[in-house]
């Protein structure tokens, strides 16, 4: 096999598998990594709702000190002091054509909210893209899909 026909054949199944993240989707249940410990966080639950896209705490992993049943304590609109298992940290994303951006994405931890936007990783479709903006400032975390329900 030549040269030509061996890069021809690898640029095409590197694009074809670009195009196949792409057309995967978000919607599913997606663990959150804790950026400070490495250690998984919580499961969310990305869907759709009236085109949009949005996002709820489903679970939380075990983690030492705390509370039983917690709650947004530091959260300073609708959700202050809501459970934090069923909490909307995912709000208002709308799809652009290749990524879901424009909504917001709120830390419990902290309470600030941010806008967000979020994509597929082209080379993993099952690891999501989550990028927190506040002003030019930006955060980018990696979500991975759940696998088994």
């Amino acid at each position: 096999m030549g040269i030509n026909l061996r890069l021809i054949l690898v640029f095409t199944a590197f694009f074809l598998s670009v195009f196949a993240a792409f057309g995967q989707s978000c919607v599913g249940k997606w663990v959150t990594i804790d950026d400070k410990t490495g250690k998984k966080k919580s499961v969310v639950r990305l869907y759709k709702e009236n085109g949009k896209l949005y996002g709820k705490i489903i679970y939380l992993f075990p983690e030492e000190g705390r509370e039983e049943n917690p709650v947004c304590d530091k959260c300073t609109d609708d959700r202050k002091n809501k459970p934090l298992i069923g909490l909307q940290v995912v709000r208002d994303l709308k799809w652009n054509g290749k990524e879901w951006e424009g909504g917001t994405v709120i830390d419990p931890e902290n309470g600030k909210v941010y806008k967000l936007s979020i994509w597929l990783n082209p080379l993993n479709s099952d690891a999501l893209m989550v990028r927190g903006y506040i002003g030019f400032l930006y955060r980018t975390q990696n979500w991975f899909r759940l696998k088994k329900d």
